[in-house]
């Protein structure tokens, strides 16, 4: 981990963090680091002590440097990932009111930064019933409560300021569709990119559902949050590819916990060799990338 969190902070430096002031941007992503090492400790998401979901979620989000300095879709990857925290501790109770109202309500402000997050709330219901076990009437009253509290406080401001029409434009969003499958605006860096994401994806998911028996029945609830949530934002991405930034962000947070298990919990000869392929492809595609930000920001 100390050692990830150096390498983390030379890539940021070499894609010009200093020279464009992106403080806020880190501040984010430190942020967001540290959630993550709170959601595999407090949940021993992986059976031996390893700070590998952490290492994980630092390698991914350097290698999508090209993600830097964008401002909104960071803070919306922090307070989604508080709420996955928050959630992830009223499993199995229905009575966790308090626990569910401040989750959504770190949710809501998610939403504020990045409206288009809204649509993942009938799934997180969904998972609430399926695999959080939380659901109830009464945490299912406390989830709105909390989702609407942050535009409550923000409509008062806005009225104080007489901006009548920007709570129009902020859901109005959510109505703006573009064609689907059109990839032609991403760049050949951010393919390859999502194109390891998935592989990940794919690799993490398949090992945990061979192995899974191993594991507790929580933490396969868990798993299987992260793996619905992974295949959701990658549909939403390929549906609507101008929320590309967003929807990887949201995917490098579920697959970090995936490909963490596999990594952590495998030592035959063919997984080791697989991992060491994948640092050298995540690290080459890292370097390639830094070249590419930092030219566009230089």
């Amino acid at each position: 981990m100390p050692a990830t969190t150096i390498y983390a902070l030379v890539v940021w430096l070499l894609c010009g963090m200093l020279t464009n002031h992106w403080w806020w941007q880190i501040g984010c992503f430190a942020v967001t680091t540290y959630l993550m090492v709170q959601l595999n400790n407090t949940n021993v998401l992986i059976r031996i002590f390893s700070r590998m979901v952490s290492s994980a979620f630092l390698a991914l989000s350097c290698t999508a440097c090209f993600l830097f300095p964008v401002l909104r879709e960071a803070v919306m990857i922090t307070f989604l990932t508080a709420f996955t925290l928050l959630l992830f501790h009223t499993y199995q109770d229905k009575k966790a009111v308090g626990l569910t109202y401040y989750a959504f309500l770190l949710f809501g402000v998610a939403s504020t930064a990045y409206v288009h997050v809204l649509f993942f709330l009938p799934l997180i219901w969904l998972l609430m019933i399926t695999n959080i076990m939380s659901m109830s009437w009464r945490t299912w009253v406390a989830s709105l409560l909390g989702l609407v509290t942050p535009y409550w406080f923000g409509s008062i401001w806005l009225l104080y300021q007489k901006s009548y029409t920007l709570a129009i434009e902020h859901f109005s969003a959510l109505t703006v569709f573009e064609e689907p499958f059109n990839l032609y605006g991403i760049t050949d860096s951010q393919k390859a990119t999502l194109a390891l994401v998935i592989l990940l994806a794919i690799i993490g998911a398949i090992h945990f559902i061979h192995k899974n028996f191993l594991d507790k029945i929580r933490i396969r609830m868990y798993y299987g949050f992260f793996m619905w949530m992974d295949l959701a934002a990658l549909v939403f991405l390929l549906l609507q590819p101008q929320h590309f930034n967003a929807m990887l962000l949201i995917m490098i947070v579920n697959t970090s916990p995936l490909i963490a298990h596999f990594v952590a919990l495998t030592s035959t000869k063919i997984t080791n060799i697989a991992f060491l392929v994948l640092s050298a492809i995540t690290f080459l595609l890292t370097v390639y990338n830094i070249w590419i930000t930092s030219s566009l920001f230089s």
